[in-house]
Protein backbone atom coordinates (compact mmCIF):
# COMPACT_ATOMS: atom_id res chain seq x y z
CA UNK A 1 0.00 0.00 0.00
CA UNK A 2 2.71 2.40 0.93
CA UNK A 3 4.20 1.86 -2.79
CA UNK A 4 0.88 2.83 -4.54
CA UNK A 5 0.90 5.67 -2.35
CA UNK A 6 4.25 7.16 -3.14
CA UNK A 7 3.45 6.50 -6.70
CA UNK A 8 0.43 8.40 -6.05
CA UNK A 9 2.27 11.27 -4.27
CA UNK A 10 4.82 11.44 -6.88
CA UNK A 11 2.89 11.67 -10.06
CA UNK A 12 1.08 14.20 -8.32
CA UNK A 13 4.18 16.25 -7.53
CA UNK A 14 5.42 15.95 -10.91
CA UNK A 15 2.69 15.56 -13.09
CA UNK A 16 4.35 18.92 -15.00
CA UNK A 17 7.46 17.17 -15.29
CA UNK A 18 6.44 13.56 -16.14
CA UNK A 19 3.06 14.28 -17.65
CA UNK A 20 4.82 14.60 -21.00
CA UNK A 21 6.54 11.37 -20.77
CA UNK A 22 3.22 9.41 -20.19
CA UNK A 23 2.01 11.18 -22.90
CA UNK A 24 4.53 10.31 -25.38
CA UNK A 25 4.06 6.41 -24.37
CA UNK A 26 0.35 6.47 -24.54
CA UNK A 27 0.21 7.80 -28.20
CA UNK A 28 3.17 5.62 -29.49
CA UNK A 29 1.19 2.46 -27.96
CA UNK A 30 -1.64 3.68 -29.75
CA UNK A 31 -0.34 3.92 -32.74
CA UNK A 32 1.66 0.51 -32.63
CA UNK A 33 -1.59 -1.30 -31.71
CA UNK A 34 -3.17 1.09 -34.82
CA UNK A 35 -0.75 0.26 -37.64
CA UNK A 36 -0.06 -3.59 -36.33
CA UNK A 37 3.46 -2.79 -35.28
CA UNK A 38 4.94 -1.33 -38.19
CA UNK A 39 4.62 2.32 -36.13
CA UNK A 40 7.57 0.85 -34.14
CA UNK A 41 9.07 -1.24 -36.19
CA UNK A 42 12.91 -0.38 -36.58
CA UNK A 43 12.97 1.23 -39.72
CA UNK A 44 9.88 3.71 -38.91
CA UNK A 45 11.55 5.16 -35.50
CA UNK A 46 14.57 5.33 -37.33
CA UNK A 47 12.72 7.98 -39.69
CA UNK A 48 11.09 9.61 -37.07
CA UNK A 49 14.30 10.55 -35.07
CA UNK A 50 15.72 11.70 -37.98
CA UNK A 51 12.49 13.94 -39.18
CA UNK A 52 12.51 14.77 -35.05
CA UNK A 53 15.77 16.38 -35.15
CA UNK A 54 15.85 19.84 -37.32
CA UNK A 55 12.60 20.69 -34.80
CA UNK A 56 13.94 19.26 -31.82
CA UNK A 57 17.09 21.88 -32.42
CA UNK A 58 14.59 24.66 -32.80
CA UNK A 59 13.00 23.34 -29.58
CA UNK A 60 15.79 23.89 -27.01
CA UNK A 61 16.46 27.49 -28.38
CA UNK A 62 12.75 28.48 -28.53
CA UNK A 63 12.22 27.01 -24.70
CA UNK A 64 14.77 29.23 -23.91
CA UNK A 65 13.19 32.37 -25.61
CA UNK A 66 10.07 31.29 -23.95
CA UNK A 67 11.36 31.01 -20.40
CA UNK A 68 12.53 34.70 -20.88
CA UNK A 69 8.97 35.71 -21.87
CA UNK A 70 9.89 36.19 -25.46
CA UNK A 71 8.79 34.17 -28.56
CA UNK A 72 10.90 34.29 -32.33
CA UNK A 73 8.62 33.79 -34.86
CA UNK A 74 11.81 34.25 -37.06
CA UNK A 75 13.61 30.88 -36.49
CA UNK A 76 11.86 28.99 -39.40
CA UNK A 77 12.28 31.12 -42.71
CA UNK A 78 15.87 32.35 -40.89
CA UNK A 79 16.76 28.47 -40.66
CA UNK A 80 15.11 28.26 -43.83
CA UNK A 81 17.67 30.74 -45.85
CA UNK A 82 20.17 29.31 -43.70
CA UNK A 83 20.39 25.92 -45.34
CA UNK A 84 19.96 28.12 -48.96
CA UNK A 85 23.35 29.26 -47.92
CA UNK A 86 24.78 26.59 -47.36
CA UNK A 87 23.52 24.67 -50.15
CA UNK A 88 25.26 27.91 -52.11
CA UNK A 89 28.66 27.95 -50.60
CA UNK A 90 28.80 24.28 -51.13
CA UNK A 91 27.59 24.10 -54.49
CA UNK A 92 29.03 27.73 -56.26
CA UNK A 93 31.30 29.23 -53.93
CA UNK A 94 32.93 25.46 -54.05
CA UNK A 95 33.60 25.88 -49.92
CA UNK A 96 34.77 23.51 -48.33
CA UNK A 97 31.98 21.73 -45.55
CA UNK A 98 34.67 22.13 -42.54
CA UNK A 99 34.26 25.89 -43.43
CA UNK A 100 31.00 26.39 -44.56
CA UNK A 101 28.90 25.10 -40.95
CA UNK A 102 31.00 27.22 -39.28
CA UNK A 103 30.51 30.17 -41.26
CA UNK A 104 26.44 29.62 -41.45
CA UNK A 105 26.29 29.02 -38.00
CA UNK A 106 28.32 32.65 -37.20
CA UNK A 107 25.87 33.51 -39.56
CA UNK A 108 22.89 32.68 -37.34
CA UNK A 109 24.43 34.42 -34.33
CA UNK A 110 24.35 37.50 -35.76
CA UNK A 111 20.73 37.21 -36.91
CA UNK A 112 19.58 36.42 -33.13
CA UNK A 113 21.93 39.54 -32.18
CA UNK A 114 19.86 41.83 -34.10
CA UNK A 115 16.38 40.36 -32.99
CA UNK A 116 17.91 40.78 -29.64
CA UNK A 117 18.96 44.77 -30.26
CA UNK A 118 15.70 45.17 -31.20
CA UNK A 119 13.81 43.86 -28.32
CA UNK A 120 16.62 44.76 -26.10
CA UNK A 121 18.18 48.36 -26.56
CA UNK A 122 14.39 49.61 -28.47
CA UNK A 123 12.29 47.72 -26.53
CA UNK A 124 10.33 46.44 -29.84
CA UNK A 125 7.93 43.25 -28.65
CA UNK A 126 9.55 40.31 -29.62
CA UNK A 127 6.53 39.42 -31.25
CA UNK A 128 6.48 42.59 -33.87
CA UNK A 129 10.93 41.86 -33.93
CA UNK A 130 10.84 38.36 -35.23
CA UNK A 131 7.29 38.65 -37.05
CA UNK A 132 9.64 41.51 -39.54
CA UNK A 133 12.50 39.15 -39.72
CA UNK A 134 9.87 36.46 -40.46
CA UNK A 135 8.81 38.13 -43.48
CA UNK A 136 12.46 39.56 -44.06
CA UNK A 137 14.08 35.70 -44.21
CA UNK A 138 11.24 34.66 -46.37
CA UNK A 139 11.96 37.53 -48.81
CA UNK A 140 15.69 36.22 -48.96
CA UNK A 141 15.05 32.71 -49.19
CA UNK A 142 13.17 33.85 -53.13
CA UNK A 143 16.30 35.89 -53.38
CA UNK A 144 19.00 33.68 -53.17
CA UNK A 145 16.84 31.19 -54.66
CA UNK A 146 15.13 32.53 -57.49
CA UNK A 147 17.61 32.21 -60.03
CA UNK A 148 18.39 28.23 -59.65
CA UNK A 149 14.74 27.01 -57.82
CA UNK A 150 15.73 23.83 -55.71
CA UNK A 151 19.51 23.57 -55.44
CA UNK A 152 20.87 20.02 -55.04
CA UNK A 153 24.11 19.32 -52.80
CA UNK A 154 26.26 16.49 -54.26
CA UNK A 155 28.72 16.69 -50.75
CA UNK A 156 28.35 12.99 -49.07
CA UNK A 157 29.86 14.44 -45.82
CA UNK A 158 27.39 17.33 -45.65
CA UNK A 159 24.34 14.99 -46.66
CA UNK A 160 25.65 12.30 -44.07
CA UNK A 161 24.86 15.14 -41.60
CA UNK A 162 20.57 14.35 -41.99
CA UNK A 163 20.83 10.86 -43.90
CA UNK A 164 24.05 9.38 -42.44
CA UNK A 165 24.73 6.72 -39.72
CA UNK A 166 27.46 6.03 -37.36
CA UNK A 167 30.13 3.56 -38.35
CA UNK A 168 30.28 -0.55 -36.75
CA UNK A 169 32.63 -2.77 -35.73
CA UNK A 170 33.22 -5.24 -37.95
CA UNK A 171 30.80 -8.76 -37.50
CA UNK A 172 32.79 -11.19 -36.83
CA UNK A 173 29.95 -13.47 -36.53
CA UNK A 174 28.97 -11.51 -33.19
CA UNK A 175 24.94 -10.42 -33.32
CA UNK A 176 24.59 -10.27 -36.49
CA UNK A 177 22.18 -7.91 -37.91
CA UNK A 178 22.23 -5.46 -34.82
CA UNK A 179 24.33 -2.69 -34.85
CA UNK A 180 26.64 -3.32 -32.51
CA UNK A 181 28.66 0.18 -31.36
CA UNK A 182 24.71 1.63 -30.98
CA UNK A 183 24.36 -1.32 -28.29
CA UNK A 184 27.49 -0.67 -26.69
CA UNK A 185 26.51 3.53 -26.83
CA UNK A 186 23.14 2.55 -25.45
CA UNK A 187 24.91 0.53 -22.54
CA UNK A 188 27.53 3.18 -21.51
CA UNK A 189 24.28 6.13 -21.31
CA UNK A 190 22.37 3.98 -19.05
CA UNK A 191 25.11 2.98 -16.93
CA UNK A 192 26.26 6.68 -16.91
CA UNK A 193 22.50 7.37 -15.82
CA UNK A 194 22.67 5.39 -13.18
CA UNK A 195 25.71 6.43 -11.66
CA UNK A 196 24.11 10.61 -12.10
CA UNK A 197 21.27 9.73 -10.45
CA UNK A 198 23.29 8.03 -7.41
CA UNK A 199 25.32 10.54 -7.26
CA UNK A 200 22.76 13.06 -7.06
CA UNK A 201 21.00 11.33 -4.57
CA UNK A 202 23.86 10.89 -2.23
CA UNK A 203 24.41 14.80 -2.55
CA UNK A 204 20.87 15.88 -1.87
CA UNK A 205 21.00 13.92 0.88
CA UNK A 206 24.42 15.45 2.59
CA UNK A 207 22.24 18.60 2.35
CA UNK A 208 19.33 17.26 4.04
CA UNK A 209 17.30 18.15 0.76
CA UNK A 210 14.32 15.72 0.09
CA UNK A 211 15.00 13.15 -2.25
CA UNK A 212 12.35 10.74 -3.61
CA UNK A 213 11.54 7.41 -1.11
CA UNK A 214 13.76 4.36 -2.31
CA UNK A 215 11.64 2.31 -3.63
CA UNK A 216 10.35 5.19 -6.13
CA UNK A 217 13.94 5.97 -6.56
CA UNK A 218 14.46 2.37 -8.06
CA UNK A 219 11.58 2.55 -9.98
CA UNK A 220 12.14 5.61 -11.62
CA UNK A 221 15.75 4.55 -12.67
CA UNK A 222 14.37 1.07 -13.82
CA UNK A 223 11.93 2.44 -16.45
CA UNK A 224 14.11 5.26 -18.00
CA UNK A 225 16.69 2.48 -17.94
CA UNK A 226 14.25 0.40 -19.99
CA UNK A 227 13.18 2.97 -22.14
CA UNK A 228 16.74 4.01 -23.00
CA UNK A 229 17.48 0.01 -23.56
CA UNK A 230 14.39 -0.57 -25.86
CA UNK A 231 15.04 2.34 -27.74
CA UNK A 232 18.88 1.57 -28.12
CA UNK A 233 17.41 -2.63 -29.21
CA UNK A 234 15.43 -0.84 -31.76
CA UNK A 235 17.64 1.23 -33.26
CA UNK A 236 20.54 -1.49 -33.46
CA UNK A 237 17.89 -3.05 -35.75
CA UNK A 238 18.31 -0.80 -38.45
CA UNK A 239 21.66 0.94 -39.14
CA UNK A 240 21.99 2.58 -35.82
CA UNK A 241 22.46 5.57 -34.24
CA UNK A 242 22.12 8.57 -37.53
CA UNK A 243 24.24 10.95 -37.19
CA UNK A 244 21.16 13.68 -36.50
CA UNK A 245 20.89 11.86 -33.53
CA UNK A 246 23.85 12.37 -32.63
CA UNK A 247 23.91 16.42 -33.33
CA UNK A 248 20.42 16.43 -30.94
CA UNK A 249 21.40 14.76 -28.03
CA UNK A 250 24.66 16.63 -28.21
CA UNK A 251 22.61 19.91 -28.45
CA UNK A 252 20.21 19.00 -25.97
CA UNK A 253 22.98 17.59 -23.38
CA UNK A 254 25.03 20.87 -23.95
CA UNK A 255 22.16 22.82 -23.12
CA UNK A 256 20.90 20.94 -20.02
CA UNK A 257 24.38 21.47 -18.55
CA UNK A 258 24.29 25.50 -18.92
CA UNK A 259 20.53 25.62 -17.64
CA UNK A 260 21.17 23.17 -14.95
CA UNK A 261 24.73 23.39 -13.85
CA UNK A 262 25.95 26.73 -14.56
CA UNK A 263 25.07 30.64 -13.47
CA UNK A 264 24.03 31.51 -17.00
CA UNK A 265 21.32 29.06 -16.64
CA UNK A 266 19.92 30.07 -12.95
CA UNK A 267 20.19 33.69 -14.60
CA UNK A 268 18.27 32.67 -17.45
CA UNK A 269 15.45 31.48 -14.88
CA UNK A 270 15.44 34.17 -12.85
CA UNK A 271 14.99 36.72 -15.73
CA UNK A 272 11.68 34.67 -16.63
CA UNK A 273 10.58 34.29 -13.10
CA UNK A 274 10.49 37.82 -12.21
CA UNK A 275 12.34 40.23 -14.60
CA UNK A 276 12.27 42.98 -12.37
CA UNK A 277 13.78 41.63 -9.47
CA UNK A 278 16.42 40.11 -11.33
CA UNK A 279 17.55 43.46 -12.68
CA UNK A 280 17.45 44.61 -9.32
CA UNK A 281 19.54 41.79 -7.71
CA UNK A 282 22.01 42.32 -10.79
CA UNK A 283 21.25 40.61 -13.32
CA UNK A 284 22.14 41.95 -16.68
CA UNK A 285 18.74 41.64 -18.03
CA UNK A 286 19.52 43.19 -21.80
CA UNK A 287 22.80 40.97 -22.08
CA UNK A 288 21.01 37.75 -21.26
CA UNK A 289 18.48 38.96 -24.15
CA UNK A 290 21.38 38.98 -26.74
CA UNK A 291 22.56 35.63 -25.03
CA UNK A 292 19.29 33.99 -25.43
CA UNK A 293 18.12 35.11 -29.06
CA UNK A 294 22.23 34.56 -30.10
CA UNK A 295 22.00 31.04 -29.22
CA UNK A 296 18.48 31.01 -31.16
CA UNK A 297 20.26 32.15 -34.34
CA UNK A 298 22.78 29.65 -33.93
CA UNK A 299 20.66 26.90 -33.20
CA UNK A 300 18.44 28.40 -36.32
CA UNK A 301 21.26 27.89 -38.33
CA UNK A 302 21.78 23.77 -37.10
CA UNK A 303 18.24 23.43 -38.16
CA UNK A 304 18.21 24.81 -41.07
CA UNK A 305 21.77 22.96 -42.35
CA UNK A 306 19.74 19.41 -40.71
CA UNK A 307 17.23 19.64 -43.41
CA UNK A 308 18.85 20.64 -46.36
CA UNK A 309 21.27 18.05 -45.36
CA UNK A 310 18.43 15.37 -45.13
CA UNK A 311 16.53 16.79 -48.21
CA UNK A 312 20.01 16.65 -49.75
CA UNK A 313 18.79 20.49 -51.24
CA UNK A 314 17.63 23.68 -50.61
CA UNK A 315 14.34 24.53 -51.31
CA UNK A 316 12.41 27.96 -52.07
CA UNK A 317 9.94 26.84 -49.50
CA UNK A 318 12.77 25.46 -46.77
CA UNK A 319 11.55 26.02 -43.01
CA UNK A 320 7.51 26.80 -43.73
CA UNK A 321 5.92 26.27 -40.47
CA UNK A 322 9.16 25.36 -38.45
CA UNK A 323 8.85 28.18 -36.20
CA UNK A 324 5.22 26.57 -35.08
CA UNK A 325 6.16 23.15 -34.82
CA UNK A 326 8.98 24.59 -32.59
CA UNK A 327 6.93 26.44 -30.49
CA UNK A 328 4.39 23.81 -29.69
CA UNK A 329 7.54 21.46 -29.05
CA UNK A 330 8.21 24.01 -26.28
CA UNK A 331 4.74 24.24 -25.16
CA UNK A 332 4.20 20.31 -25.22
CA UNK A 333 7.35 19.52 -23.74
CA UNK A 334 6.32 21.79 -20.34
CA UNK A 335 7.42 25.15 -20.86
CA UNK A 336 5.35 27.65 -19.04
CA UNK A 337 3.52 30.58 -21.32
CA UNK A 338 4.05 32.60 -17.99
CA UNK A 339 8.00 32.56 -18.54
CA UNK A 340 10.26 31.22 -15.68
CA UNK A 341 9.66 27.37 -16.49
CA UNK A 342 10.73 24.47 -18.62
CA UNK A 343 13.51 22.27 -19.37
CA UNK A 344 15.24 21.53 -22.66
CA UNK A 345 14.67 17.85 -22.31
CA UNK A 346 11.58 18.41 -22.35
CA UNK A 347 11.27 20.05 -25.68
CA UNK A 348 12.79 16.94 -27.03
CA UNK A 349 9.69 14.98 -25.98
CA UNK A 350 7.48 17.81 -27.19
CA UNK A 351 8.67 17.73 -30.11
CA UNK A 352 8.68 13.63 -30.44
CA UNK A 353 5.10 13.96 -29.52
CA UNK A 354 4.38 16.03 -32.50
CA UNK A 355 6.38 14.22 -35.12
CA UNK A 356 5.00 10.88 -33.37
CA UNK A 357 1.36 12.18 -34.05
CA UNK A 358 2.30 13.13 -37.62
CA UNK A 359 4.27 9.67 -38.43
CA UNK A 360 1.45 7.78 -36.86
CA UNK A 361 -1.55 9.50 -38.52
CA UNK A 362 0.67 9.00 -41.79
CA UNK A 363 1.06 5.64 -41.74
CA UNK A 364 -2.98 5.31 -40.52
CA UNK A 365 -3.68 7.15 -43.87
CA UNK A 366 -5.70 10.20 -42.03
CA UNK A 367 -5.60 13.37 -44.51
CA UNK A 368 -3.60 16.44 -43.97
CA UNK A 369 -6.71 18.44 -42.84
CA UNK A 370 -7.64 16.19 -39.53
CA UNK A 371 -3.57 15.47 -39.14
CA UNK A 372 -3.35 19.69 -38.28
CA UNK A 373 -6.65 19.75 -36.21
CA UNK A 374 -5.34 17.03 -33.82
CA UNK A 375 -1.84 18.30 -33.78
CA UNK A 376 -3.29 21.51 -33.01
CA UNK A 377 -5.85 20.16 -29.94
CA UNK A 378 -2.82 18.45 -28.41
CA UNK A 379 -1.13 22.04 -28.68
CA UNK A 380 -3.73 23.87 -26.89
CA UNK A 381 -4.14 21.15 -24.10
CA UNK A 382 -0.89 21.05 -23.23
CA UNK A 383 -1.15 24.71 -22.52
CA UNK A 384 -4.51 24.26 -20.51
CA UNK A 385 -2.47 21.99 -18.76
CA UNK A 386 0.01 24.28 -17.83
CA UNK A 387 -2.32 27.03 -16.75
CA UNK A 388 -4.16 24.59 -14.67
CA UNK A 389 -1.13 23.28 -13.20
CA UNK A 390 0.07 27.09 -12.02
CA UNK A 391 -3.35 27.26 -10.50
CA UNK A 392 -3.42 24.45 -8.69
CA UNK A 393 -0.38 25.60 -7.40
CA UNK A 394 -0.94 28.88 -6.30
Amino acid sequence: MSFVKNLQKLLQQNIREYGMYIALFVIMAIFTVTTKGIFISSRNISNLLNQTGYIAVLGVGMTLVIVIRHIDLSVGFLAGFLGAVAAIALVFWGLPVYIVIPMVMVMGIMAGMIIAFLVAQLKIPSFVATLAGWLIYRGAILVVTESTGTIIIPDATFNALGNGYIPDFPAMGFLPGLHKLTLLLGVIAIIAFIISELRGRKNKQSYNFEVLPLNMFVLKIFFISLIVGAITWVLAGYNGLSWTVVIVLIVVLVYHFITTQTVLGRYIYAIGGNPEAAELSGISVKKLIYVVFGSMGMLSALSGILFSARLQSATTTAGTLFELDAIAAAYVGGVSAAGGVGKVVGSLIGALVMMSLTSGMNLMGIGIAYQYIVRGAVLAGAVIFDVATRNRGK
